[in-house]
Order: C-alpha cells, then sequence, then structure tokens
C-alpha cells in the first residue's frame, strides 16, 4: 500500500486527486494540505510514501514546504500543478531542492485531469519507490566557484550576453518559444567578438584533444545530477558535450538556463545546426531527439522528431547511436535513471572503441540506466556523481 499525502490549495483539485487515488487499491491518502505548512505538518506525523505538491500555495508555497520536508523528514515528492507547466524555472528549481519528478496537468487545465490519470497514477508509483535522503544545500558548492572565478579562464564576453557562432543558429521549424523565456546568448553584438572569435578562448592553453566528444544521458533525478557535474567542467574543456535529460517540451530550456548560470562552460538548448564547440554544453530539447553529424573537425547538431524510441524523445540511445562513428572519440556517461535507455548505444560505443562511465549505485536517485550498462559489462568507470566531471576532464585531455 502506497500511502500518500496531497497537497494543493485548489478545494476541486484535492478532491479529484484523492478520488483518483481513492479508487486505485494500492494507494491510500492519509492527509490533505490546503498550503505549505499544513503540508510540513503532516509529513511529520505521517510519514508518507508519496507527497504530491503544488508549488503556488499560500502561507507557505510548494518550494518552501519542499526545502523544509527534503531538510527535516524527507519524502519522495512528486511536484503537481498548473503553475510546472507555465514556469519551468520552479519546476527545475524543485528538482533542485530534491523533488523526485514532475507531472504537468494537461494543458495547465484542472479540468482536463481524467485525460492523464494514467500517467498520474504510474508517475506516482515510480516516485513512491524511490529511495530519498536528506539533502544538503548544495547551492554553497556554487557560491564557493563563484567566489574564485580567477581559477577557471571564463569567456567575459559570453557572460556578458554577447552573441557567439551558435547563437546566429535559427530554431528549427515547430519548437516552442511560448514559453517566453529569454535565452542566455542574447542577439547583442558586441565588436571585440569579431576581431577575437569565441573559439580563441580555448586554443593553446586548454589542453588536451578537441576532437573528443562527450555524451551524457539521463532521466530521473537528472536535473541534480547535472548540477553535481556541468558546473564542475572548466571553461576551457577541450570538447564539445551533448545530453539527453528526459523532459517534455519547454523544460529543458529551462534547464540549460538554470545550469548555464551555475556553470563555467556555456550550457544552451541545442538548436538545430549548432556547431558542437570546446567548452559548450548542449541539452536536447524536449520533444526533439538530437543527432550529431559531421566529421571531427565540424561537429554540429540534428534535431528531429522521429516517433519517441520507449516512449522517451528524447532518447539517450537514439544519441548514443549518432555518435558511435566517432569511435575512441567519444566520451559516454550514463547517470541517474529509470529504465535502460542508453544501455543499447553504450554497448556500441564501447565496441567501436569509445569510453563508457555510469553513476554508482550509492548516488544515484533510481539505478536504472546506469545499472543496464554495468551489468552488462561496458562499464570503464562507475563513480559517485561528485568524481564524474574530473574523470570526464581526465579522459578528454589524454
Amino acid at each position: 500500500m502506497i500511502r500518500v499525502v496531497i497537497a494543493d490549495d485548489s478545494a476541486f483539485m484535492r478532491k479529484v486527486i484523492s478520488d483518483l487515488f481513492t479508487k486505485t487499491p494500492d494507494f491510500q491518502v492519509v492527509g490533505i494540505a490546503r498550503n505549505g505548512k499544513e503540508a510540513v505538518e503532516l509529513v511529520a506525523k505521517e510519514k508518507p510514501d508519496l507527497l504530491t505538491l503544488d508549488i503556488n500555495m499560500p502561507v507557505m508555497d510548494g518550494l518552501q514546504a519542499l526545502q523544509v520536508i527534503m531538510k527535516d523528514c524527507p519524502v519522495p515528492v512528486l511536484m503537481f500543478s498548473s503553475l510546472t507547466k507555465k514556469d519551468a524555472d520552479e519546476t527545475i528549481r524543485a528538482l533542485e531542492l530534491g523533488a523526485v519528478d514532475f507531472l504537468c496537468k494537461a494543458g495547465g487545465s484542472i479540468s482536463k485531469i481524467d485525460s492523464i490519470e494514467d500517467d498520474i497514477i504510474e508517475k506516482c508509483r515510480s516516485v513512491a519507490s524511490v529511495g530519498v535522503r536528506k539533502t544538503k544545500n548544495i547551492q554553497n558548492i556554487f557560491q564557493k566557484k563563484q567566489e574564485a572565478p580567477n581559477l577557471k579562464r571564463i569567456n567575459i564576453f559570453e557572460r556578458k550576453g554577447y552573441g557567439n557562432q551558435s547563437s546566429q543558429i535559427s530554431k528549427p521549424t515547430g519548437l516552442s518559444t511560448s514559453h517566453g523565456y529569454t535565452s542566455m546568448l542574447a542577439k547583442h553584438e558586441n565588436p571585440l567578438m569579431k576581431q577575437k572569435p569565441a573559439t580563441s578562448f580555448y586554443s593553446s592553453s586548454a589542453g588536451g584533444n578537441s576532437t573528443k566528444l562527450v555524451a551524457l544521458g539521463t532521466s530521473t533525478g537528472g536535473p541534480r545530477a547535472l548540477q553535481q557535474v556541468i558546473p564542475r567542467l572548466p571553461a576551457n574543456m577541450p570538447c564539445g558535450m551533448v545530453v539527453v535529460q528526459h523532459m517534455p517540451p519547454g523544460f529543458t530550456k529551462s534547464l540549460a538556463e538554470r545550469l548555464n548560470s551555475l556553470s563555467h562552460v556555456t550550457v544552451k538548448e541545442a538548436e538545430q545546426g549548432d556547431l558542437i564547440l570546446p567548452g559548450h554544453v548542449y541539452i536536447a530539447p524536449g520533444g526533439y531527439h538530437l543527432t550529431v553529424r559531421g566529421n571531427a573537425a565540424k561537429r554540429e547538431i540534428s534535431l528531429n522528431q522521429d516517433p519517441p524510441l520507449a516512449s522517451h524523445r528524447p532518447a539517450v540511445d537514439i544519441m548514443f547511436d549518432s555518435v558511435v562513428k566517432y569511435g575512441s572519440e567519444v566520451v559516454s556517461v550514463i547517470l541517474t535513471g529509470m529504465g535502460c535507455d542508453g544501455a543499447a548505444g553504450m554497448k556500441k560505443i564501447k565496441k567501436a572503441g569509445g569510453y563508457v562511465i555510469a553513476e554508482a549505485e550509492e548516488t544515484c536517485v533510481v539505478y536504472g540506466m546506469p545499472k543496464s550498462v554495468v551489468e552488462a559489462g561496458i562499464a570503464d568507470e562507475v563513480l559517485p556523481i561528485g568524481q564524474i566531471a574530473d574523470a570526464i576532464i581526465k579522459r578528454v585531455r589524454n
């Protein structure tokens, strides 16, 4: 039996969600909260197997409640709110604070909840099965990095919002811009960049082989795991990185912007035709598969909306399959996530001479995707999340 606490400021939503769980035999509603303060109190009292948590609530909002809960009495949390769809920034912050996953109400309308009942129940079962632990304030890690910028080579022009080669590439047709998020790569032109292109920042001092390519895949728990990897990469990383994080459309842009604000490398949501530059990380947009094309001298991003692979678009295996042709130049990484997406592609990468790094069980939110790779016997290194960035840099500089 999965014991659930529901937290939502809407009386209608509380009833709809409660009725949904009540008619599902393996769920039991043990508490209903109207605001974040009540949610904190009920979680401490009932110690449920699952908390469904709205973001926009009175007295104490969902993010404030989540921070207290994950610090004092951690339970698996599924963010569940119409605000989640409208404000992806809040969703990314919730995942950073320890929420396991999130679910958008269909069309942002509570009247359409019946259309996604099966999705809600399936996701709730998955989230409830996840083991959680008390969180530490990982913001402290990034604060220390930002206090000592002289330790890294930082592209000042890009950090000031001036355009570069990748910012001039247009979006693929159909990629939504309706969410209103401003690109971290502003379109203002800096005359100095004409004299000194962005790529010159990664020349002789970068060290290592710039023909390398890092390909990383992750799912549940990934946004938080990525914050333990990407901000630890140096600005002069001698190659680029492509990332697939299982997420719906609209949220990957916010994730990229959040990571970019924390990192020395440049992080952006991938766009059709983006050149893969050293010191850059490209995150596949939700709803699009990401592949890599071109030769070692000039690789670029290609996006498509081919059918989902095992319900995923973007899919890790599709990205991995596209980089197999680069053989020993590939450093592939698999992080926390449910299922086995990425394992098949990593087998091909390994056979072609590429390098395989898997996150260790001890730090995974869900030991599914890395487990498939480890059990297949193809991992060159199995490391806790805090050691993966160093392993990547060491390998690409070989």
